[in-house]
């Protein structure tokens, strides 16, 4: 990772999943840096809204409506960006929805198709749609926006952490493809933080998730995770895990992985709507 940060101004900035959380903290921050930003996502009132806010403080957006689970709408997205802007230099992966809840309650439409589709399909269509743009001149960074459950596996997030691990995979791999023709591609990697991830997990978030995510005591805000998206794209590097002393806990899990087993089949046993005097 270089020492001198690189000059965001009058970059082209993609992001999807724009319409709030990290993707809409990300868009606002880029804006300040003098980027030029395309907001996407399928909530265009808020996207509009967003580009006119943005306008107002002296920055540039564009809105750009698309469901990253069509292709179609991808390929306009990509290409309206090209028209008004004739490049794409950063893409942010942001885009994303989740489920919690026990493996044998997930739906297969909306909690397992659909989340895997969003997640992870989308993600890589997105990114094949613009990659060949970036190739061409040799330049470009795609930034993807995973989660710590691309990092450990744990129970009540089964479809969400495939696809997260999914993404990290996916991200590894293209970076080890693609850096030698010149482009980044980086892998962000947060713990709990205070977006509207809670609304989009197909149904209330259960006592017991609750109850695990209070003793960790973190609730990072969507700025500061936003915040360290831009500083991954002044200094690019290939992950990123905040807050930084998460890195501990995918180490232990890497380390010792049946010690982790060990704790997390006590907290499914005592947890498990299915009790194991059911199964006897």
């Amino acid at each position: 990772m270089s020492i001198f940060p690189i000059s965001l101004k009058d970059k082209v900035v993609l992001i999807t999943g724009a319409s709030s959380g990290f993707g809409e903290d990300a868009a606002r921050l880029f804006a300040r840096e003098g980027c030029r930003v395309v907001l996407a996502a399928r909530r265009l009132d808020r996207l509009q809204a967003m580009a006119d806010k943005i306008q107002r403080e002296g920055g540039e957006a564009l809105a750009v409506p698309v469901d990253i689970t069509n292709r179609a709408d991808i390929e306009n997205m990509v290409q309206t960006t090209l028209v008004v802007y004739e490049q794409i230099d950063i893409l942010f992966n942001n885009a994303g929805i989740g489920r919690v809840a026990w493996f044998e309650d997930h739906t297969p439409e909306r909690d397992i198709e659909l989340l895997i589709q969003v997640n992870l399909i989308g993600l890589m269509q997105v990114t094949r749609s613009v990659l060949p743009h970036m190739l061409a001149r040799r330049q470009g960074h795609i930034i993807n926006m995973s989660s710590m459950a691309g990092q450990i596996a744990a129970p009540l997030i089964t479809s969400y952490n495939a696809s997260k691990f999914g993404v990290r995979g996916f991200t590894d791999a293209l970076r080890r493809e693609v850096a030698p023709l010149g482009i980044k591609v980086s892998g962000i990697y947060p713990g709990p933080a205070a977006t509207e991830f809670g609304q989009h997990t197909g149904g209330s978030i259960t006592a017991a998730y609750r109850s695990v995510r209070s003793r960790f005591n973190v609730r990072m805000s969507s700025e500061y995770v936003a915040e360290r998206v831009v500083d991954v794209a002044k200094w690019p590097r290939r992950s990123l895990i905040i807050p930084w002393w998460f890195r501990l806990l995918s180490t232990f899990d890497t380390l010792f992985p049946v010690a982790v087993d060990w704790i997390l089949y006590g907290f499914s046993k005592k947890n498990h709507k299915i009790k194991q005097d059911d199964l006897t």
